[in-house]
C-alpha cells in the first residue's frame, strides 16, 4: 500500500494497493519495482510502501484482476 508520493502524485495515489514485482536488484538498493497508475513498472523509494498480507481469497481475486 502506498504511504508516500512525493512528486509523484499523477503515477501514485496514496492509500492504493499496487502491485509489486521481485526485482532483487533494487531491493539491494531499498527500491521496489510497483506498477504505477501508468500501468508499467517503475521503481519507487521501499519506504514509501507498506506490505499488507492478505488472505488467499484476497490475493486470488486480485491477482485475476491484475493479470
Amino acid at each position: 500500500m502506498c504511504v508516500k508520493n512525493k512528486r509523484y502524485a499523477a503515477s501514485l495515489e496514496l492509500g492504493k494497493v499496487y502491485r509489486t514485482l521481485r526485482d532483487r536488484d533494487a531491493q539491494q538498493q531499498r527500491m521496489r519495482r510497483v506498477v504505477d497508475e501508468s500501468g508499467k513498472d517503475y521503481l519507487y523509494p521501499t519506504d514509501w510502501f507498506i506490505d499488507l498480507r492478505l488472505p488467499p481469497a484476497a490475493r486470488q481475486a486480485l491477482s485475476s484482476i491484475s493479470a
